[in-house]
């Protein structure tokens, strides 16, 4: 009787861990980062003494299997960077655009030299110089505007970063634990499960943030690189390394600090702060062609000015104050009958310079500039969000692929409940047989 007793009680424990896996496996039904766990229950054999094995001696639970798929999870940590990566370069993509249309520099470019071919047409009028040096102004705030809009971006550029950096030490320092208690844990548990759903959402996370490459080894511990298979380690077994984030101009750094102290630079093809640093270089080279154009405008402007004569008879003096930075971009002139729109001897009827200021226009090709600058980037933001499209898509494809097999289905779980639940009762009546079967025997007189 008491193997009996034995046999069903085997069978209630089994089973009591399968209803309570299966309990667990519905309640976490709309939790994204749970992976659905199976008992695995086998049959209990022994041997008779003479190497013979004897069958039908119960059930025990040999552990807790997670039904994963690292091929999956491989898939969904990549398919997350490439995204996250084209989501984060979108973004200073659109900054570039409104700090370019925002202020207005093509249209007030254009309102300049229109000022000056009125001029041109009546050279001694006080209202038309009035105009052209006030459409000066206003052309010296549009390019400080933009060049403080870029620099604006890339200041909150250089806090996000900073931020997404700190974000992601923060996660290894989080898988860290996670592959310390894992090695801690009675492998086949649901304490080991539990640990390694937690390994595999942080590694998820990260991803988002920057490209890894994982190993897993035989414990379930993860040994994280940035970037390729050859990057700089993240997290191992033993230690987690802290990224930092530096710029210089539009040069954006990456490095890995090991615990050792030696810094190795990173250079990720994916995730976020991949994004950023393609952010950082096209804010860097936007502000650049900016600075050039300022440049170019002022020089080629003077040179015409210094050139010659002023409404007094004057030699004309430097119509914009000489400066490589657009945030600096102004007007030297003070007064309108400053500006030479006389050639040297011309009189104050001749317009000759004005001419030649008409023509370096049309050479220089100042608005084109700017207008090509910002159509560049318009043309770069729409090839950017059709790839952004069509990575969300691969994304969300990989998601649902993981999720149909790793995911919780509650029609499956509903079926595997009644037949566990029937197993547990069938068991718990071989123990009441068992019972009963022994009471008889007691009574028997």
């Amino acid at each position: 009787m008491s193997d009996l007793l034995s046999i069903g009680a085997s069978g209630v424990r089994a089973y009591q861990t399968a209803l309570t896996t299966t309990s667990e496996n519905i309640a976490n039904a709309g939790n994204a980062s749970y992976v659905r766990r199976s008992a695995t229950i086998r049959e209990v054999q022994t041997s008779n003494g003479w190497n013979s094995s004897l069958n039908g001696m119960g059930a025990v639970v040999d552990g807790i299997a997670r039904n994963s798929s690292p091929y999956l999870e491989a898939s969904v940590r990549s398919a997350s960077s490439d995204a996250k990566k084209t989501e984060a370069s979108t973004v200073w993509l659109e900054r570039i655009e409104s700090a370019m249309t925002g202020g207005a520099l093509s249209t007030n470019l254009t309102g300049f030299f229109a000022a000056s071919t009125a001029l041109q047409a009546e050279p001694t009028s006080s209202a038309l110089r009035a105009g052209m040096l006030g459409s000066a102004a206003t052309l010296a705030d549009s390019f400080k505007v933009t060049a403080k809009a870029l620099d604006d971006g890339m200041a909150e550029l250089d806090t996000k970063a900073q931020q997404t950096v700190g974000e992601l030490n923060r996660l290894s320092q989080a898988l860290l634990k996670v592959n310390q208690g894992i090695v801690k844990s009675q492998p086949g548990s649901a304490a080991a499960a539990g640990l390694a759903d937690q390994r595999d959402d942080l590694l998820q996370q990260m991803s988002a943030l920057t490209e890894v490459n994982v190993q897993v080894d035989d414990f379930g511990r993860a040994t994280v690189r940035a970037g390729a298979s050859n990057g700089p380690v993240l997290v191992d077994p033993k230690e987690a390394s802290e990224m930092s984030y530096a710029r210089t101009g539009g040069n954006a750094v990456l490095n890995v600090l090991k615990p050792s102290g030696v810094a190795v630079q990173a250079n990720p093809e994916g995730g976020a702060l991949a994004g950023m640093i393609e952010g950082a270089q096209r804010i860097a080279a936007t502000r650049d062609q900016l600075g050039a154009i300022a440049t170019d405008l002022t020089t080629s402007v003077n040179d015409l000015q210094t050139q010659g004569q002023d409404l007094t008879g004057a030699q004309g003096k430097p119509f914009f104050a000489n400066t490589s930075d657009p945030a600096d971009f102004s007007v030297a002139l003070t007064d309108g009958s400053q500006i030479a729109a006389a050639k040297a001897g011309g009189g104050v009827r001749d317009s000759s310079n004005l001419a030649a200021l008409a023509a370096l226009r049309t050479g220089n090709q100042f608005e084109s500039k700017v207008q090509a600058l910002t159509t560049d980037n318009a043309a770069t933001l729409k090839q950017r969000r059709l790839v952004g499209d069509a990575q969300t898509a691969i994304y969300d494809g990989a998601v649902t692929a993981r999720s149909e097999a790793s995911g919780v289905n509650l029609d499956s779980e509903a079926v595997d409940l009644v037949r566990f639940q029937q197993a547990y009762q069938a068991s718990s009546r071989v123990i009441q047989v068992a019972r009963e079967t022994f009471q008889s025997i007691l009574e028997i007189r």
